[in-house]
């Protein structure tokens, strides 16, 4: 599930960066766990409605083979949101206390090719740069397992989180009709060619 920087998209639907890793903006990924899941409920109701996963899926997915899923937390009671574009740089105080989970994802690996499993931001946490945060996050995980290539599917009409993808050098490989259900939506298949020449993530910039 792909999903994102903009109001609810999510890729297909797509677990672990070493809980501490932090992005090269510098803010904290961690590993997401069972404990988890009722805050993950939460998101997903807000940025997926009726595409949302339930609890059990949810646990289902976190336990999975070849899963990684990790998140940032925010400040619970949250700021302004940015004007300065989708990948822009936080304000929140990220992962101090009295802090809650605000962006999750979530890779899978078959052996060969890397799949972004699901990529979400709160409402209030967004344009903050979380989800350049995540994505970073999953590019790194993906060549570290030796994946040819990185997936992932998005909304066609969820711009923020193409244009995201776009920066991180990401190309749009054909169109997926009706992919997403119930909302009858189109998605795009988007393709990131990972190898040793490919050594940054290109275009975040924290």
């Amino acid at each position: 599930m792909t999903a994102d920087t903009g109001p609810g998209a999510r890729d297909d639907r797509t677990g672990s960066v070493v809980p501490g890793r932090s992005g090269g903006s510098g803010r904290s990924v961690r590993a997401l766990a069972d404990a988890d899941v009722p805050r993950l409920v939460e998101l997903e109701r807000e940025l997926f409605g009726a595409g949302a996963w339930s609890a059990a899926m949810l646990r289902d997915e976190l336990a999975a083979p070849g899963r990684w899923y990790v998140g940032v937390d925010g400040d619970v009671e949250g700021e302004g949101a940015g004007d300065d574009g989708a990948d822009a740089g936080a304000r929140a105080d990220v992962g101090g206390s009295g802090s809650e989970l605000v962006a999750y994802a979530g890779l899978w690996f078959d052996g060969d090719t890397a799949t972004v499993m699901t990529l979400g931001v709160a409402r209030r946490a967004q344009r903050r740069g979380l989800g350049g945060v995540l994505l970073e996050a999953l590019v790194a995980r993906a060549r570290e397992l030796g994946a040819d290539a990185l997936l992932l599917e998005v909304r066609v009409d969820n711009d923020p989180a193409i244009a995201l993808y776009r920066r991180a050098g990401f190309e749009v490989l054909g169109r997926r009709r009706r992919y997403y259900q119930p909302e009858d939506v189109d998605a795009f298949t988007m393709r990131l060619v990972l190898g040793p020449s490919a050594a940054t993530y290109p275009g975040h910039h924290g």
